[in-house]
């Protein structure tokens, strides 16, 4: 449950980190590439753009990726919104590099963990940063966003924005050291009342007065967070966690590979073991590129011992990779010793 009063607070402080870039009232392009249904377009471009007076371009199919560009081409946009699997498909479109980014501030990304090869790109290509942020549904949903003062860092989600109060807690609800995992809990005025009509799962997710996001996260010296991963989504090998985004942000920097979730796969000696689920840029990659690739730049017990290839990856009406149902399509096909 979302209170206008959340989202109120949630415009209120995006606005202020927009304006924070240099962002002008009635100056600005939007480009809505998400459904406005979803709350990050709902709160980032919808309200954003209407409270700012800016301009606001709706794409209603991203997927096409041909239409896209196109329209794209047809304006001087100053921000575009994104996940990591859409600021990709542009990256890997062709004519994306002759669109016009002479009044492009920076590209927002959020939804999933965008990949520091995608970040890297976006920088080379556009000229500007690819500033990721962090949020859920259940606040409004921005936590935290890249500063745009010159402080970004790549490969974090940042700050937390203006009122709101981010800590890292162990199991037992002890707040971590600067450094080391912890669950993301947050404090602030665009936090849910609440699920409707379950106050048993309200309070699974409500600890003295912190929400507890299900994600894990590290906070480093200078205060910015990076999301490791879903606490739900880790692989267990030989008593080891292992976070599928890491492996994910080092297969997707092979210069062969489009597009790729890493799940885990039932293993008798070892719990589990990790499966790469790759598509393919280049026809020519194989399994055995992708593990000499891992060992190259992973610990040993972190690199795939399963790798397979599809066409495509499942994902969300927002672009999000859907580890959950790569793994039950994978299982239903694959049979692994121990399962």
């Amino acid at each position: 449950m979302l209170s206008h009063g959340n989202l109120v607070a949630n415009l209120l402080q995006v606005n202020t980190w927009m304006k924070s870039g240099g962002l002008k009232e009635g100056a600005e392009v939007y480009i809505t590439a998400l459904p406005i249904y979803h709350i990050f377009a709902l709160v980032a471009n919808v309200l954003g753009s209407v409270s700012s007076g800016s301009q606001n371009i709706l794409i209603t199919n991203p997927r096409d990726m041909d239409g896209f560009v196109k329209e794209l081409r047809k304006h001087k946009f100053t921000i575009l919104s994104g996940v990591n699997t859409l600021f990709n498909g542009l990256l890997n479109h062709p004519e994306f590099k002759n669109c016009d980014f002479s009044k492009l501030r920076f590209g927002f990304g959020g939804g999933m963990a965008v990949q520091n090869s995608v970040a890297e790109k976006w920088l080379e290509v556009t000229g500007t940063p690819l500033a990721e942020g962090y949020g859920l549904t259940e606040t409004s949903p921005v936590l935290t966003i890249n500063p745009l003062d010159g402080r970004h860092k790549m490969g974090t989600i940042g700050l937390p924005i203006s009122n709101t109060e981010i800590k890292n807690f162990d199991d037992d609800f002890v707040e971590v050291a600067v450094g080391d995992p912890g669950e993301l809990c947050a404090k602030g005025p665009q936090v849910m009342q609440g699920y409707y009509n379950r106050p048993e799962e309200t309070d699974n997710v409500m600890q003295e007065g912190w929400f507890k996001t299900g994600d894990v996260a590290i906070m480093d010296e200078e205060g910015f967070f990076k999301i490791v991963d879903r606490k739900k989504e880790m692989i267990l090998v030989s008593g080891f966690n292992v976070y599928p985004n890491e492996i994910e942000n080092v297969i997707s920097s092979h210069p062969k590979v489009l597009e790729v979730g890493v799940i885990g796969v039932p293993d008798p000696k070892s719990t589990e073991a990790v499966k790469a689920v790759v598509v393919k840029k280049d026809e020519t990659l194989n399994e055995a590129e992708i593990i000499a690739y891992c060992k190259e730049k992973l610990t040993g017990y972190k690199c795939p011992r399963h790798v397979s290839f599809i066409s495509e990856l499942p994902k969300s009406n927002v672009g999000k990779v859907l580890r959950r149902i790569i793994k039950e399509d994978d299982l239903k096909t694959h049979t692994y010793e121990g399962s």
